[in-house]
């Protein structure tokens, strides 16, 4: 299958190439001029506006091409903004009431544009050529606000566990299963890392988050999920109120199993070293996908099969990994939604996702796009998607996000890299949260 992709490829970026007919299954439609042209038959021209990341912008360069030659009437004008200033120039254009046709957003803040009404819901849309059906379900809770869902999924995230084989091996440490459903419990990573630590040599034996302890959403995207293992939740079902959820038996039992790692058992550097992992300083570290071109472009000597190797993330009382990722809305200052969503279609819809794999090798977001690779079957592939599909938990979806993030990250750090006191730790996330709600209601 991989193979033949570079061929189809090319097929699917020529001319039509992604248009040939419009069916129920979400196949991009055939546009003609109904479909592509405004009432008086000008051209309807669309902004769109993506955080500068140079991979998936010439991505989104080549959809861009093939959907402007297939669909004539319509021209998309594309800014890449950098990565720091996007928000601030997102929030600035929509309080200025000049926003972009369409936008990126990263799943986490999609409930705060829906609850202002900054962005339109879609199911619609999906509802007549968008495939919903085909999206896993963690990327369709992940984008759905209030009953409806106000994004297309660009593709999905998720993280699993990575180990230095050689360490492993020289330590006669067994290797973590590769199947989903054995993975390994929070006591037996622990144990290895025990094993695996050389404070002589300053090697540690679990980095449990991939970037350390660091102030953006990195951080609490990898700790959220030690509270959902232990059986916790952040928020009540009705996504109220924190207090009772968070300051649970369970999340004190996922607390304190995190300040043991950094403060007791010092197997988890308080300090991360730059590529911990690669440099053979981490013995057990946790990674997205975009890790193996990181580590062939920049650590070619450390194979995979050889020196590491990578299993399903860890667990405790549940399997869980935390998901989300980038997608495609649209403001609802857009003059053209209907043309915004075929443009947005074409790039997230069954053909245009599988196009995004190939030229990103971002985790999909379609269980077509799946199928469709036999490298996503395989390992180390099958590992994310197997994680993914079957234990994948979104972040919680509430205007409130923010508070949440910022006190998950400082709940974990104050805990880990402080050895702060549990209890007082959870009191103090549980009333930034409760207090980033209540703002809410006075908006």
């Amino acid at each position: 299958m991989k193979k033949k992709w570079p061929l189809a490829l090319g097929m699917l970026l020529a001319v039509g190439g992604l248009s040939a007919c419009g069916d129920s299954n979400g196949n991009q439609a055939e546009s003609g001029a109904s479909g592509s042209q405004s009432a008086d038959g000008e051209v309807v021209e669309l902004s769109f506006w993506r955080h500068d990341y140079a991979p998936e912008a010439e991505a989104l360069k080549k959809l861009i091409a093939s959907f402007e030659e297939s669909h004539k009437n319509i021209k998309i004008n594309f800014q890449m903004i950098p990565n720091d200033q996007y928000e601030t120039k997102i929030r600035t254009a929509l309080a200025g009431g000049n926003p972009p046709d369409i936008m990126a957003l990263d799943a986490p803040t999609l409930a705060s544009y829906a609850a202002q009404k900054a962005i339109i819901p879609l199911d619609d849309y999906f509802a007549k050529d968008g495939s919903k059906d085909d999206l896993l379900k963690p990327v369709i809770e992940g984008l759905t606000y209030d009953g409806k869902m106000y994004a297309a999924p660009n593709n999905e995230g998720t993280i699993v566990m990575f180990y230095n084989k050689k360490m492993f091996e020289e330590k006669g440490i067994p290797l973590p299963s590769k199947n989903v459903d054995e993975a390994w419990t929070w006591d037996q990573v622990l144990d290895a890392a025990k094993k695996l630590s050389d404070p002589a040599k300053g090697v540690y034996g679990w980095n449990p988050t991939p970037w350390g302890f660091v102030g953006h959403e990195g951080a609490p995207y990898s700790e959220m999920a030690f509270l959902w293992q232990a059986g916790a939740e952040i928020l009540s079902p009705d996504g109220k109120t924190a207090k009772g959820y968070l300051d649970s038996a369970e999340s004190k039992r996922a607390l304190t199993f995190w300040k043991g790692l950094f403060n007791t058992d010092k197997v988890s550097p308080k300090e991360l070293p730059q590529d911990a992992f690669w440099n053979g300083k981490v013995a057990i570290h946790v990674d997205g996908p975009f890790a193996f071109q990181y580590q062939e472009q920049n650590f070619p000597n450390f194979k995979l099969g050889e020196d590491y190797d990578v299993a399903p993330l860890w667990k405790d009382k549940k399997m869980i990994g935390t998901t989300g990722s980038w997608g495609m809305a649209i403001t609802s200052k857009s003059a053209h939604p209907d043309e915004a969503w075929e443009f947005v279609n074409w790039v997230t819809g069954v053909e245009g996702s599988k196009v995004w794999y190939q030229e990103t090798k971002n985790l999909p977001a379609r269980q077509s796009t799946f199928d469709a690779f036999d490298e996503l079957k395989a390992y180390p592939m099958n590992i994310y998607a197997e994680q993914l599909s079957k234990y994948g938990h979104p972040r919680p979806v509430t205007p409130a996000y923010p508070a949440i993030s910022e006190a998950i990250r400082q709940l974990f750090e104050d805990v880990g890299l402080g050895g702060a006191d549990v209890d007082e730790s959870l009191a103090k996330a549980v009333k930034k949260i409760e207090d980033g709600i209540a703002t809410l209601g006075k908006e």
